[in-house]
């Protein structure tokens, strides 16, 4: 049985009704947002990398702010940080950020998972807009994919596996949609690599199953109608 106050229920409610109503504007931002990472990654002039930055903040900024006018209209209740609290450590990932000024004090893993963190971030981010913006899926399944691609040639673009992009791009690609592997041999990249093929396994018993339901769907025999009764006989009237 549930206790919650009646108060509450509404609260969530309303929360639930705003995020219907802001998923496709959430969405597209959160695409974008994940070209917006890669620029961040790939500028090498200090006039680009200060824009993608500020671009960056921008956008994370409105997600922080749709968050918490979610949680607002909740009452801050307690069930709705059990149901977003997820949520809550993506949108804390980019505060690591700040440490990347650590980097004098030799704190360099902690610039680098704020990096690593980011990239993670944007993919998640990515993959559910997708899935707020598409309703088919097949559709939702191509667009996943290439966040997927996305993201995991970022990722072997920032560890340095890779000095040229257009290579971490095209290697990801592969490892995704055939599960072939990956030239390098660093721990991160053989881990990357297992994961790349387990989602292709996935991607292709997913196309598997909708392609065979879409034409045995065509192939179905025509439903049988029953037979109209027939008109009674005289000798049934007499």
């Amino acid at each position: 049985m549930d206790h919650r106050p009646i108060g509450q229920d509404t609260g969530l409610r309303r929360a639930e009704a705003v995020a219907a109503r802001l998923d496709k504007p959430m969405g597209i931002l959160g695409v974008i947002f994940l070209f917006v990472v890669l620029g961040q990654i790939l500028a090498t002039s200090t006039g680009m990398i200060l824009f993608f930055t500020v671009v960056g903040w921008v956008f994370w900024t409105v997600f922080v702010a749709e968050f918490l006018l979610r949680a607002y209209i909740a009452g801050f209740s307690r069930t709705f940080w059990k149901k977003n609290w997820w949520q809550v450590i993506f949108l804390l990932v980019p505060f690591l950020r700040f440490f990347r000024a650590l980097q004098a004090l030799r704190f360099v893993r902690v610039a680098r998972f704020a990096r690593f963190g980011g990239i993670v971030s944007a993919g998640v981010r990515g993959s559910r807009s997708a899935g707020r913006l598409l309703s088919s899926r097949i559709g939702w399944l191509a667009a996943v994919t290439a966040v997927v691609i996305l993201a995991s040639s970022q990722l072997l673009y920032a560890t340095g596996t890779h000095g040229s992009y257009a290579d971490a791009l095209f290697e990801s690609a592969m490892a995704t949609i055939t599960g072939t592997g990956l030239t390098p041999t660093t721990p991160f990249a053989r881990i990357l690599q297992v994961l790349l093929a387990v989602y292709s396994v996935a991607v292709f018993a997913t196309l598997a199953g909708s392609l065979g339901a879409f034409f045995l769907r065509g192939t179905d025999p025509p439903r049988l109608r029953p037979d109209p009764p027939s008109p009674p006989t005289p000798s049934e009237h007499g």
